[in-house]
């Protein structure tokens, strides 16, 4: 399997809300590769890109959800997920977890809880 790279790529139906994680991300000196609104985007996108991190949201355009292309970024590409989400729903919480997220967040994300998460799945990375 070819080395995953540096980048993250964002996953999520809003635009507001992808601006928003850009510039967070961008703030913290990483690169976005990419950002797709709909599961198949964005395991076509990770498969492109071979980002070391993706940050997905639960509820996405089209069909499939973030369960989805996560399980299917993960077996096909080796990036680590982190869901980002408005969901808490117990029944969302379980069936996000099927998939061994490398962390869940809540939107509203602050800037602290994104960099701790998006450190903690690129160290997960080297290890």
């Amino acid at each position: 399997m070819t080395k995953l790279q540096d980048t993250v790529l964002i996953v999520d139906d809003e635009a507001l809300i992808v601006m928003a994680l850009q510039m967070q991300v961008e703030e913290m000196g990483l690169t976005v590769c990419d950002v797709a609104a709909t599961a198949v985007d964005a395991i076509a996108m990770a498969r492109r890109h071979r980002p070391a991190v993706v940050l997905m949201d639960m509820r996405l355009r089209g069909e499939g959800d973030g369960v989805d292309a996560a399980l299917a970024i993960y077996e096909s590409v080796g990036s680590k997920v982190i869901f980002v989400t408005g969901s808490r729903e117990p029944a969302t919480i379980e069936r996000i977890n099927l998939d061994h997220p490398s962390a869940i967040l809540f939107k509203p994300v602050s800037q602290e809880e994104l960099a701790d998460a998006i450190a903690a799945a690129r160290a997960q990375q080297v290890a």
